[in-house]
């Protein structure tokens, strides 16, 4: 399994086409865990804090995010069919990269703090109130599930060897 690139016409195509809602009645709930190893193995393996299904090839809604917070410690998210109902008015600009981008960067500009809604991997309703990195990486992934990459909104593009 590779993650899909926007350096192929083909792939950037796929990339940019809204995603499904993950009907939970057509898998069981091995083929669900099996897809949530199987995202959060592809991010880890590409020193990712995000990954959402299309970037691995999958249409429908998941993403999956792992992000250290303030004392360091790190959970590990699994949202299915996410929605940010509430985005706080303060907004941040900060670099942001994407592993189906590689070697871009760019500021984007996004609120600080988002109530993101959807699903865990048992299909119950879930609710996360979310700030900093964790917040930018749920409205990163949940965009990537709308269709839109980050280089859509992001000012200032460079490459890596530029940002540093």
């Amino acid at each position: 399994m590779a993650i899909v690139k926007i350096n192929n016409k083909k792939d950037e195509k796929f990339l940019r086409q809204k995603t499904v809602v993950f009907d939970f009645e057509k898998f069981t709930k091995k083929e669900i865990n099996e897809l949530i190893q199987k995202m959060r193995k592809e991010m880890r393996e590409a020193n990712g804090i995000g990954l959402s299904a299309n970037q691995i090839g999958y249409s429908f809604k998941i993403f999956v995010a792992q992000v250290p917070d303030e004392n360091g410690s790190q959970k590990f998210y699994a949202v299915f069919n996410p929605e940010i109902k509430k985005a706080s008015k303060e907004v941040l600009d900060l670099d942001e990269g994407c592993l189906s981008v590689p070697g871009i960067y760019g500021l984007v500009k996004r609120p600080e703090k988002i109530v993101l809604r959807g699903f865990d991997k048992n299909g119950k309703k879930i609710k996360i109130k979310a700030w900093g990195l964790l917040a930018r990486v749920f409205q990163h992934e949940t965009d990537h599930l709308n269709g839109m990459l980050f280089i859509d909104k992001a000012q200032n593009l460079r490459s890596l060897e530029e940002k540093e």
